[in-house]
């Protein structure tokens, strides 16, 4: 069996729980992997059949999407190309992560497209969302990358075919303790409002910086350029993490059962929701990173309290599953011992 897994590389959350589903994959049979997009930091680790400029978000430094930097990073024609030429057809199943270039290939192709990604548990009807919806947001949602069958990840399994976040092998790993810093991880804002804004609290923190590419210590806050190890090593030791409202981040710090604070990037509203599941859980959430905000995140300093989450390894669990309802086999699941039950 021949299968096309598609990857989002806006971000890293996607690259992330990708490094934990190839190898399973892999079980199934002969498999291409395809990644588009241009803003992730860390790297996959495993060969790329497809790299694609695809269609990308460019993140701002005041909080959300810099849409006129978006708009001029689009390559219209260049996209257009690229879904034109992507040859699907050749093979048996195409797995999509909210990656767009597939997606419209596969829908202008009459090629089925199953999702498997927190996108499509977003936009289940079932999974939380704000009083007021943003239907341009859920649109996009929607559309972005249309797929036929979805199967999503979420911090609760609101319904049949939403599951538990997959936590990567390197966090389940981890070997956790608690010093006085918090990590920070928030790409949207610039170095230099972080700053303005945590330099006013009695603690220190290790901020993990896209816009800057030299270590350099302001007051009580440290600025560290991005780096999967120094990251990981930074938040098994850390009182807990400020980060957006994402998805992998926010999953990984209540898997190793750290303080969490949250800060929904302006304008996305995959954010919007996650920060409304995540406050039902107990998760402290801001709606910016402000001087006005500083009561609340010395609450969220002092706060003791943790409510313990735990995130099962589902993964083989999940892709057998995937595999088993889109597949036609003619031969038994190669995966030895999985159980749907």
């Amino acid at each position: 069996m021949k299968i096309l897994y598609a990857i989002q590389g806006t971000g890293n959350g996607h690259i992330s729980r990708a490094r934990d589903i190839i190898p399973v994959l892999q079980q199934y049979g002969e498999l291409d992997v395809l990644l588009s997009g241009t803003q992730a930091d860390v790297d996959l680790g495993f060969s790329i059949r497809y790299q694609l400029h695809g269609l990308s978000f460019i993140f701002g430094k005041r909080g959300g999407v810099d849409f006129l930097k978006t708009i001029k990073s689009m390559k219209f024609f260049r996209l257009v190309s690229e879904i034109w030429s992507l040859n699907v057809r050749q093979y048996d199943l195409v797995i999509n992560d909210f990656e767009p270039v597939s997606a419209w290939t596969c829908l202008l192709k009459a090629k089925k497209c199953v999702g498997l990604s927190h996108q499509s548990a977003v936009i289940h009807p079932f999974s939380p969302k704000p009083n007021k919806i943003d239907w341009i947001g859920y649109l996009i949602l929607k559309y972005y990358a249309p797929v036929k069958n979805a199967y999503g990840f979420h911090f609760r399994t609101y319904a049949d075919r939403i599951n538990s976040p997959i936590i990567r092998e390197e966090v389940r790993a981890l070997e956790t303790k608690e010093e006085n810093y918090y990590t920070v991880y928030l790409p949207a804002y610039s170095d230099e409002r972080i700053i303005h804004v945590l330099s006013n609290l009695d603690t220190d923190f290790k901020v993990f910086s896209k816009h800057s590419f030299k270590r350099r210590m302001e007051k009580n806050v440290e600025i560290i350029p991005i780096d999967n190890k120094l990251y990981l090593k930074s938040l098994s030791s850390c009182t807990g993490l400020i980060c957006g409202a994402g998805f992998e981040g926010p999953s990984e710090a209540l898997f190793l059962n750290k303080k969490l604070l949250v800060i929904p990037m302006k304008g996305q509203y995959e954010q919007q929701c996650n920060a409304v599941a995540l406050e039902k859980l107990g998760v402290t959430v801001l709606n910016s990173l402000h001087l006005r905000h500083l009561k609340t995140l010395n609450k969220f300093i002092d706060q003791k309290e943790i409510t313990p989450i735990d995130f099962p390894n589902e993964t083989e669990k999940i892709i057998e599953k995937l595999i088993v309802e889109n597949v036609e086999l003619d031969y038994p699941v190669r995966a030895d011992s999985f159980s749907l039950s």
